[in-house]
């Protein structure tokens, strides 16, 4: 690959404040190293957690999946392409692992959806508001079908381009796409009606 490709450069610079970049630790952690494994659980398990919830919706079981993930990914880090960056890669493994967990429920729990309101005369504070806010919008991620679900918190909130996400989600790009645009209509419509309430 060229030196001024993205992807080599991702892989050879020095990731989150360690000074070793992902390719390395994966090939460390690949060769036994299990310090250099724990320094990629560190970096990836926030990700990987919103990656799971955002699939599962229950925190719990997103760590869960997310733990089942990584070690899914220690077993599997001789298939990991250096050249190629290791946070998709792993997110892939993450998603399927947050889909088998959905799969393998044997009772489907409905989370409640009751809006929270202050009680009182007094108007809500900011943060009160903002609580309410992200309330509401875990209520509208929660209504979105699975893969759409994961793929605008992929996207939006995890900044990967529609290329990645159809990689990590096993679809083609333009389905991606097509999750993102519509996972976002119907969010903003949500949103929108939740605006709207006296």
């Amino acid at each position: 690959m060229p030196e001024d490709d993205p992807v080599t450069q991702q892989n050879s610079t020095p990731a989150r404040n360690s000074g070793v970049t992902d390719a390395a630790l994966a090939d460390r952690a690949a060769g036994g190293d299990r310090d250099a494994f724990g320094q990629l659980v560190t970096r990836y398990a926030p990700q990987a957690r919103r990656v799971a919830r955002a699939i599962l919706g229950d925190p719990t079981d997103a760590d869960d999946a997310a733990q089942d993930a990584f070690l899914s990914a220690l077993v599997k880090l001789e298939q990991y392409d250096p050249t190629r960056p290791f946070g998709p890669w792993l997110m892939r493994i993450v998603a399927n692992a947050a889909t088998d967990r959905r799969r393998r429920r044997k009772v489907r729990q409905a989370e409640p959806l009751e809006p929270r309101h202050p009680s009182g005369g007094e108007l809500p504070d900011a943060g009160a508001e903002r609580r309410e806010l992200g309330e509401a919008l875990r209520a509208a991620l929660a209504l979105l079908p699975e893969r759409r679900r994961a793929a605008v918190v992929l996207y939006d909130v995890e900044g990967y381009s529609h290329a990645e996400i159809a990689k990590i989600l096993g679809v083609p790009e333009g389905t991606a796409r097509s999750d993102v645009f519509h996972a976002r209509r119907a969010l903003r419509a949500t949103l929108t009606a939740w605006k709207e309430q006296p």
